[in-house]
């Protein structure tokens, strides 16, 4: 007796809906990503307990007529893809054909379609029709899905907290939002509304809607194309950042999706501009010719693969890089204007600003007058939109230093405010520049040593630098083998810091050791210059002359990067002379006599 038999068709769907619906969030991604192939520009998903009791999408897509609808349910029916030629240019965000199917055989589904005609409403439970019967002519499709994984308790069991699961949910509608500005979402948990958008294809409202005002205010419009991507988008500010990779959203051709080494390259092109540990806020969405990209890798359908990889990588890189490298970012500490219940007394009296600069007035914050509480979302947007952050040609403008405070910062001033530079981090900034250009364009200047000394290793490490002398002698290092497991190190580049040879020659030898067989010279030549620069900076508490200050504010502002250390850390903090003068209670209402 044959011992292989074919499985039946609700456990076959039972086995698929372990790959596709994996939480409450799987069921909203397909029911969604549904409705969006389906022309809707109105989507509304209805949780009830985070979706573990119901989820309900509702939308104003095309809908079906009664057979399509019959058949949707079945596995592998799809009306995405026709032939094997479809699969290499998917334009639509489903074409498994798995999701309902799968979906249905694990809850309680019930579908309410129309073209605008006489409806069609089914009942399945369990991927058992129970019933099929005429439904109302309102166009679209609701969609509702409850007691998820009731005939499979195990995958119940391990389902997240409620709000574990209702962050997922979130988190992916946001996505979806993002990568559609042009359609109006609402998510709503137990009557409460969580999200809405507008729909007006305004990605930067979008934003606002998700993230806020104050991150919305602090988005750069990128832009960018070659001959085979074209991408476009927001990105954060380097003083905007999160603690995680997840605000880096990735869209292809409107398709949220998951790739490690661009979100790494997203966040390699912000380096220096922020801590290494915290990641920017990007949205940004990459048009590309369907062919040159694969989306049938997983069922989720979130992991891709490019075609000519390497020159999307390289566009978005050089984007990023090219943006903020034309801002002033000099973070501006503002005094935020306080909200008056009724209108001042004083509405009839005019303010004297004419001794504020032009320039100073791009700096300043908007002034508080008798139409400020008025002032809405929409306004603070095209104001955004309208004036971006300034760009000058000259990054960091001309300070004059006046003292400093507790032997660390030095007070700065200028026509437009008043300046705070940490000057550990200036130093930073201008040392790693220095040994940086240094390491990429190496002399050939080396100096020998009178004395020359051992570096002693273990044997791990002794055979991974043997494999790595020739790095140490293309940076103008005489190093050779000495005895068992040691170097001896006969001369050096000239331009390494003058009485920290040895100790900079071990930290580069450490770094040799720590990159192992990932070595890249471009990342070993970043960390040195960061290590170094670090340790030779200026420390805290350590009284410098006025006339030092001047040099280092001078070498400052000749940097690349002059606004932040190579860790990520502001240099300089602005404070406007609006700002002062408000802090003072000398500007706005308060400045009546």
């Amino acid at each position: 007796m044959s011992k292989i038999k074919i499985m039946d068709e609700l456990l076959a769907n039972k086995i698929a809906a372990g790959e596709v619906v994996e939480k409450c969030a799987s069921v909203v991604k397909e029911l969604v990503e549904n409705s969006i192939d389906a022309e809707s520009t109105v989507i509304k998903v209805e949780l009830a307990d985070s979706g573990i009791k119901e989820i309900k999408v509702t939308d104003n897509g095309v809908g079906m007529e009664r057979e399509d609808a019959e058949l949707a349910f079945f596995r592998h029916a799809t009306s995405k893809i026709k032939d094997e030629n479809d699969l290499f240019r998917i334009n639509t965000l489903g074409f498994r054909g798995e999701a309902l199917a799968s979906i249905a055989s694990v809850s309680k589904v019930t579908l309410k379609t129309s073209t605008g005609e006489l409806g069609t409403q089914i009942e399945i439970s369990g991927g058992i029709i129970e019933n099929i019967s005429n439904g109302d002519a309102r166009q679209g499709t609701i969609i509702s899905v409850r007691d998820l994984f009731f005939n499979t308790p195990a995958r119940l069991k391990h389902l997240k907290s409620l709000q574990s699961e209702l962050a997922n949910i979130a988190d992916f509608i946001n996505k979806l939002a993002l990568s559609h500005p042009h359609i109006k979402f609402t998510l709503v948990n137990n009557d409460t509304v969580i999200l809405n958008t507008d729909g007006t294809g305004n990605l930067l409202k979008t934003i606002n809607a998700i993230y806020g005002t104050e991150v919305s205010r602090n988005m750069f419009l990128v832009e960018d194309e070659n001959e085979d991507y074209t991408v476009s988008g927001y990105i954060s500010a380097p003083s905007i950042h999160r603690s995680n990779r997840n605000h880096i959203i990735t869209l292809v051709n409107g398709r949220v999706v998951r790739n490690q080494e661009l979100n790494r390259a997203i966040n390699d092109s912000y380096h220096s501009y922020k801590p290494d540990s915290r990641y920017p806020i990007v949205v940004l969405n990459i048009e590309v010719d369907p062919s040159l990209i694969d989306v049938n890798i997983h069922p989720t359908k979130m992991d891709i693969k490019f075609s000519k990889f390497e020159q999307l990588i390289e566009l978005v890189t050089n984007m990023i890089k090219n943006k903020i490298g034309r801002k002033n970012l000099i973070p501006k500490v503002e005094v935020k204007p306080e909200l008056f219940s009724e209108k001042p007394k004083y509405e009839e009296m005019t303010l004297n600003l004419e001794r504020i600069s032009e320039t100073e007035e791009k700096y300043s914050p908007i002034i508080m007058n008798e139409d400020f509480e008025n002032n809405t979302i929409e306004h603070v947007i095209e104001n955004v939109i309208e004036n971006d952050i300034l760009e000058t040609k000259e990054r960091m403008p001309e300070i004059y230093p006046v003292g400093l405070v507790h032997g660390t910062y030095i007070i700065g001033q200028n026509e437009l405010g008043m300046y705070l530079i940490d000057q550990h981090a200036a130093k930073e900034r201008i040392n790693y520049e220095y040994y940086k250009a240094k390491l990429g364009n190496p002399d050939n200047e080396s100096i020998a040593l009178l004395f020359p000394f051992t570096i002693e290793l273990t044997n791990s490490e002794f055979i991974i630098i043997k494999d790595k002398l020739e790095v140490l002698r293309n940076l103008k290092f005489d190093a050779e083998e000495f005895g068992i497991n040691s170097l001896v190190i006969k001369a050096h580049p000239a331009w390494l810091p003058t009485g920290y040879e040895d100790v900079s020659t071990r930290k580069i030898i450490e770094i040799i050791l720590n990159h192992g067989p990932n070595f890249s010279i471009e990342k070993f030549n970043e960390k040195i210059a960061t290590t170094l620069s670090c340790k030779l900076a200026i420390k805290a508490n350590e009284n410098i002359t006025l006339e030092e200050q001047e040099q280092l504010i001078s070498d400052l502002r000749k940097c690349d990067n002059p606004f932040n250390c190579p860790h990520g850390r502001p240099t300089a903090l602005f404070y406007s002379n609006y700002d002062l003068e408000k802090l003072f209670k000398r500007s706005g209402f308060d400045n009546i006599v």
